[in-house]
Order: structure tokens, then C-alpha cells, then sequence
């Protein structure tokens, strides 16, 4: 929960930033497969490798099959079991890579190429017998290699030696190792910062194997926090555990996903930095975490949201993103020096859309305030006073154009969906006070205001040439963000109006829509303008997806058990998401978007498709019930 490492198929860490999610990759082939940087275990001979994540855990297994002898290579990062808290190691982000022998005996080869800040920085390497010590200008890294004697078997041997190939653009050597394990040998590589001579015995000498049954409890006792019971246990489980890791412990605060600059569409344009924290994700995340029961990482996420909301200027917006650490600068840098994922460039860190106007944002948050008060804990005096003024706000501000929430990079329109978002915010603003009976001076401005974009939606939003709900008042194109609108309470699942745009989203491309394959796509770049030049196409949006998975059940529940198209409806709705569900990857992980070839596109795993999952997967469950 401070950092995460991706782990391919071939058990090679190909994407890996230290210590921080956000801080520069030590690792990163899966964008540049020539000088990124990679960490591989793997036989040395041909072998079929079978991967998965253990049950109820977020270790990862990839166990090597061939007919002379199996390996099994497991791959996590500690913590403590509950009654250990206090555990030294769990204070440090240590990547450990635990090899075993199951059968027979299995020439190994271990290849480890950093390539720290991006692939930029020169480093040393330094070997130690069983260490290696890695140091670049900014960031020293040790690998230790552990082997203990089991009853008779003896230890494996470790020999490393440099290797100058140029795996890490030339910046300096890598090591590698050959070495044999029969069954019932285990070898343990710890990647980590150097243990300084004062820390605890415990930490310099190490018990991988008591490491890894704690880890274990911690995630097995973490999980049986769970309230839910239903038919997609397995899939909900998964997507908890994914959100959990998404989270950066030490403020609350959840990433986007773990990634940088993977592409929306092969060779396009559309690279984006993940690794922060969107406000837009919260009431979405909260309304999650709580439904599932994990109220504990709700409140901790709502206590990071709650500083950024002091932290607001007085008549200003709130910013759309922020750091994991709370930091509002988010500068955004091409890296030309990397070829990006299969030559899709440009390769970007950072995100210049941190400063965009995005009004939908206060909607988000407020909305994410009413569930966590509603859910977990009721609201201070002191953030009903912010509240006071961010619906103040909104109250100021609703009416200007905006970039919305696909945060385009072409002029500002008045978007809908920001529009929707801020009817949002006054919504929830007044149920707070009227619910908790709470001092509202400006109740008559924040009702009217209500009202008043209310009708405006229902008025400039409309198309009634093409009888659905237009982009913006400025462009009458579809767009699925309009799904939302039952999602929030905004109109009712089976208004004829949200019926009839829902129906026309449904349809395919070549016939109008936005809907192929089962699958949803956000809008027609061909006919809305984004400002993203040379972007391409992109592939079908699974949140979006998801949103009208949602809609066509909460329109179905209204049909009741004798209606013969609500019944059709929530069918639909189980149909598409048993489909979706088809096209997370071997280990249950969702990308941002999938491709007409079914292929996982933008960055991986994406936080607002799993949270978008756990809300559907609910609701849909609880109609078919």
C-alpha cells in the first residue's frame, strides 16, 4: 500500500516505481523493451508458465510446468498478520520473489536490469556474495538472495555476476544468475533500500518464510471484513483486494491505477500518467468500499479528501486531481526517450489536466460526503461549514462552460454531465442539512439554483430533432457520461426521455450508437471534437459499460416481476456483465478500456472499472434477488 509491482505471464517485473507509487520507475519494459528495465525469474529451458493469484491474497503464483521438474515462483510484498502489527518489515516496501522447486530439478536464471528515474539515471553495481547493491544518484536499491538449509536439503548456491548488456539504456550494469533447485529447495530474492546497521536483528537477518505466512493472514483476515454474499463473491473479492492495493496507505488517498503512459489505442496518442488521485473517483470508491463493508479504507480515503477541501481557496475550484501525498503540482513531461508500449508514443509522467476546469468534480465530492455520512460517519460542524461554502460555490459557477469529465483538450462547452454533477452537489448539500437538521443561511439560493438546472438540463440538454440527451448544450452528439443521471438520482431510470438516449446508446456505431459488441464507448471522436491531436480511435470504455449495466437494471427493477420488458431489461443487464467479466485477464484485472479484438487498452488495473464493477455487480444482484 505505498507502492505496487506488475508481474507479466513469464514472471518478469516489468513495471515498477520505488517507493512511491508516483516516485520514477526502477522498472518500466512494459514501455520500452529494450532499455526499460525488468526484473525475470524463469527456467532456463522452455516450460509452460501457469499464473494466478493465491485464493483471498494479492500474492501472485507462477508456477513453471515441464516434464524434468516445476518450479513456483511467488511474488508479493509484506505485511503483517493482524496480531503483529508491529512488525519492523511491515514499514518497508520490499518487493520479495520466493522460488521453489516442486518436483525434480530446474535450471533457473535470474536477469535484473534496473533502470532508475525513467531509464535516465547512471548507477553502480556493487556485488556483496549473496547481495547486489544497486546505486544511482538518487535511489541505492539491494537485491539479497536467502537460502536456508530444509531438514537435509541443502542451501541454493548464488552466484552472481554483472552483466553489461544494455537492458538499462547503457546507464549501467545488471546482474545475473544461474543456479539449480531440486525439490524441497527454496530461494528467496529480496529487492529493497539497504538495511542500515541499526536496525533490528530481525530485519537484517530476515524469515522469508514467517514473512509470507503473515502476509497471507493479513490479506485472508482483511477480507473477511466483506459483507457481501452474492452471486459475483469471487469477482467482489477480487476487485476489493485490487482497490486495497490501489490505496496509498500513508494518506488514504487512491490511485487511478498503478501505470503510466499505456496507450487508449495502439500507435495513438492517448498516453496518460494514472498514478494520482481524482477527486471524480470518490463517491464512486466510498459507495464501494462501504457497500462490501471495508468502512475503515472509506473513512481513510474521505479523511485525505476532507484536508484537500480545508485546503480549497475561497470562491476557487477545487482541484480535479491531486498527488498521493496531497501536493497539487502535477506537471506534465513527455519522456522521448522511451519508445513507449508497442511503440505507442508519447510517453508521458505527470498530467496537465491537473488545472482544467472541471465543474462535475463538486458533484463527485459531495456525493461522496452525503454516502460517507450516511454509511460510516456522520459529518463534523467544522466540514458542514465547507460544505456550506463549496455549494456556495457551485451555486457561483454552475453555469460556465467547462472540460468536463473526459477532461478534453479542445475549447470548453457547457457539458452535460457537469451540469448534472452540479445539480449533484446542491442535491446533496440539502438533503445533508434537511437530514441532520443543519443551519443553511442560503437554503432559498441552493433551491433555486437546483431548480434552475434542472430545467436548463431539460431544456438546453435535450435534443428533440434526435430525441436524446445531447453531449452539451453547444453539441448534439451522444455521449455515454449521461448515463449517469439514475446512477446520482437525477431522473428516474424509466423517464421516457432517459429511456429513449439509453436505446439510441445501445445501438451500434454504424447505426448511430455507441454500443459494440456488448461493449460501450464514451463518445464518437469523429464527431466530437477533443482536441487530441493524432489520438485515433480508442477502445470501448468499461466504466461506461458498466454505467449502462447499471441503468438497464435500476430501469428493469421499476418494471416489477409481471413486466415482460423490465424482466428483458435486467436479462440484458446480467447478459453484458457476465460478458464484461470475460475480459478482465487471467488474474481478474481490468483495464481502463478494451478493443474490438478484445484487448486491455489505457492503464492497468484501473480503480474506477473496478469500483464501476463492485456497483453494478451489487445492484444487479440485489434486483435479481
Amino acid at each position: 500500500m505505498r507502492t505496487a509491482a506488475l508481474i507479466s505471464r513469464d514472471s518478469s517485473v516489468d513495471s515498477f516505481c520505488y517507493p512511491y507509487f508516483d516516485s520514477p520507475s526502477v522498472f518500466c519494459r512494459v514501455l520500452d523493451k529494450d532499455i526499460g528495465g525488468y526484473f525475470s525469474i524463469r527456467p532456463c529451458f522452455d516450460a509452460t508458465p501457469k499464473q494466478q493469484y493465491l485464493p483471498n491474497t494479492a500474492i501472485v503464483a507462477t508456477k513453471w510446468l515441464h516434464n524434468d521438474g516445476v518450479i513456483n515462483i511467488v511474488d508479493y510484498m509484506p505485511r503483517p498478520r493482524p496480531s503483529l502489527s508491529s512488525r519492523n518489515y511491515a514499514l518497508y516496501p520490499w518487493l520479495i520473489r520466493r522460488v521453489e522447486a516442486v518436483r525434480g530439478s530446474v535450471r533457473t536464471k535470474l536477469e535484473l536490469f534496473p533502470a532508475f528515474n525513467y531509464a535516465q539515471d547512471e548507477h553502480t553495481t556493487e556485488i556483496k556474495g549473496n547481495k547486489v547493491i544497486f546505486t544511482s544518484k538518487s535511489l541505492t536499491l539491494e537485491l539479497v538472495a536467502i537460502s536456508p538449509e530444509i531438514d537435509d536439503t541443502a542451501a541454493v548456491k548464488i552466484k552472481f555476476s554483472k552483466d553489461e548488456k544494455t537492458h538499462g539504456a547503457g546507464l549501467g550494469a545488471g546482474v545475473v544468475a544461474e543456479f539449480d533447485v531440486i525439490e524441497g529447495q527454496v530461494v528467496t530474492f529480496i529487492l529493497r533500500e539497504p538495511v542500515k546497521e541499526e536496525e533490528p536483528q530481525a530485519i537484517r537477518d530476515d524469515d522469508p518464510d514467517t514473512i509470507l505466512s503473515d502476509t497471507g493472514e493479513y490479506w485472508t483476515s482483511w477480507l473477511n471484513q466483506s459483507t457481501y454474499k452474492g452471486r459475483w463473491r469471487e469477482f467482489m473479492q477480487r476487485s476489493a483486494i485490487t482497490l486495497k492495493l490501489l490505496t496509498f496507505e500513508l494518506t488514504g488517498a487512491i490511485v487511478a491505477a498503478p501505470t503510466f503512459s499505456l496507450p487508449e489505442t495502439i500507435g495513438g496518442t492517448r498516453q496518460w500518467d494514472y498514478r494520482f488521485c481524482w477527486i471524480r473517483d470518490a463517491s464512486f470508491s466510498v459507495y464501494a468500499l462501504i457497500r462490501l463493508g471495508f468502512t475503515a479504507e472509506a473513512d481513510a480515503y474521505m479523511g485525505f479528501m476532507r484536508q484537500r477541501i480545508k485546503e480549497r481557496e475561497a470562491g476557487k475550484p477545487l482541484q480535479i486531481m491531486y498527488t498521493i501525498h496531497g501536493k497539487a503540482d502535477l506537471q506534465e513531461i513527455e519522456l522521448k526517450h522511451l519508445s513507449g508500449y508497442r511503440d505507442s508514443k508519447p510517453v508521458r509522467i505527470g498530467n496537465g489536466a491537473a488545472d482544467h476546469l472541471q465543474l462535475d468534480v463538486s458533484g463527485e465530492l459531495m456525493d461522496a460526503i452525503y454516502l460517507h455520512h450516511k454509511y460510516s460517519k456522520p459529518l463534523s460542524w467544522e466540514l458542514w461549514l465547507d460544505v456550506r461554502n463549496l455549494v456556495d460555490y457551485v451555486c457561483d459557477s454552475w453555469n460556465q462552460p467547462d472540460m468536463s469529465i473526459w477532461e478534453v483538450r479542445s475549447k470548453k462547452q457547457h457539458y452535460l454531465y457537469s451540469k448534472i454533477m452540479c445539480w449533484v452537489a446542491i442535491n446533496r448539500g440539502l438533503r445533508l442539512a434537511d437530514k441532520r437538521s443543519l443551519p443553511c443561511p442560503n437554503r432559498a439560493r441552493w433551491l433555486a439554483t437546483q431548480d434552475q438546472i434542472y430545467e436548463e438540463i431539460q431544456t438546453k440538454g435535450w435534443s428533440e430533432e434526435k430525441q436524446h440527451y445531447k453531449q452539451s448544450y453547444e453539441a448534439d452528439a451522444l455521449d455515454s457520461s449521461v448515463l449517469i443521471m439514475p446512477l446520482v438520482f437525477f431522473t428516474s431510470p424509466v423517464d421516457p426521455r432517459f429511456l429513449s438516449t439509453m436505446k439510441q446508446i445501445m445501438k451500434s456505431p454504424e447505426k448511430g450508437g455507441l454500443t459494440a459488441n456488448g461493449l460501450v464507448f464514451r463518445y464518437d471522436p469523429k464527431k466530437s471534437e477533443d482536441g487530441i491531436d493524432g489520438g485515433g480511435e480508442e477502445g470501448a470504455f468499461s466504466m461506461c459499460t458498466l454505467w449502462l449495466i447499471e441503468a438497464l437494471t435500476r430501469a428493469g427493477q421499476y418494471g416489477g416481476a409481471g413486466d415482460a420488458e423490465g424482466r428483458s431489461m435486467v436479462r440484458t443487464a446480467r447478459r453484458m456483465f457476465d460478458e464484461l467479466l470475460q475480459y478482465g485477464n487471467h488474474a481478474q484485472l481490468f483495464a481502463e478500456e478494451i478493443s474490438k479484438s478484445g484487448e486491455a487498452l489505457g492503464n492497468m488495473p484501473q480503480a474506477f472499472t473496478h469500483v464501476s464493477a463492485i456497483s453494478a455487480a451489487f445492484n444487479l444482484d440485489r434486483v435479481m434477488h
